[in-house]
């Protein structure tokens, strides 16, 4: 069993970036635009790599927004990103983990997010019921990389081909997919539970 984190465990970011933009007075889209340019050389991959610290970051990705005609603040963007955790997700994880090697495979970056201590204190909770976490800014490469998704089948000792593979965007899954693994997009928590459940054979909530 494999996870993402945001967007399927957690809120997702691009909610996040709507509110940035709307308080920024920028348009519907910008942000997810911005990322999706470049896709593996903008600034925003390569601080999910750990190629760019922090500062590197902002000076990068705010570049890249004035090139695009926007002013944003990348302190302020990355401060947004600490989505609330899903129950019902929370609780499956819980459920496959006490019968099945279950992971988590996250894009993100060093210091994600800006947690108080309670919530900090819930994410490395949630954390702590994977059996295996693979980070994008710890291991330097970042989903749609075979290469990760190859990286936490090992970690799990699972083939691609026995592994269930969850996330809220296509990118993502279609490499999973090709390489023999059963891919659900999660656009609707229930819906995708649903799936989960049919895939893995018992009840998960």
């Amino acid at each position: 069993m494999l996870f993402d984190l945001g967007g399927v465990i957690f809120d997702s970011p691009f909610d996040a970036f709507a509110r940035y933009e709307t308080a920024a007075g920028l348009g519907p889209g910008f942000l997810r635009s911005l990322n999706a340019t470049n896709p593996d050389a903008n600034a925003w991959a390569r601080f999910e790599r750990g190629d760019l610290g922090p500062e590197e970051f902002a000076a990068a990705y705010e570049a890249e927004a004035a090139a695009a005609g926007g002013r944003i603040d990348a302190r302020a963007v990355l401060a947004g990103l600490a989505g609330q955790p899903r129950p019902e997700m929370v609780e499956a994880v819980r459920r496959c983990a006490q019968r099945l090697p279950t992971g988590a495979i996250t894009n993100n970056f060093v210091g994600f997010g800006d947690r108080g201590a309670g919530a900090r204190a819930e994410y490395e909770e949630i954390l702590g019921l994977f059996h295996v976490v693979i980070e994008s800014s710890k291991v330097g490469m970042r989903k749609p990389d075979p290469r990760i998704y190859a990286l936490a089948c090992d970690a799990l000792g699972v083939p691609a081909a026995q592994t269930v593979f969850l996330d809220d965007l296509g990118v993502n899954l279609k490499p999973a997919r090709a390489m023999g693994m059963t891919t659900i997009k999660v656009v609707d928590a229930a819906a995708a539970l649903t799936e989960l459940e049919a895939a893995v054979g018992f009840a998960l909530g």
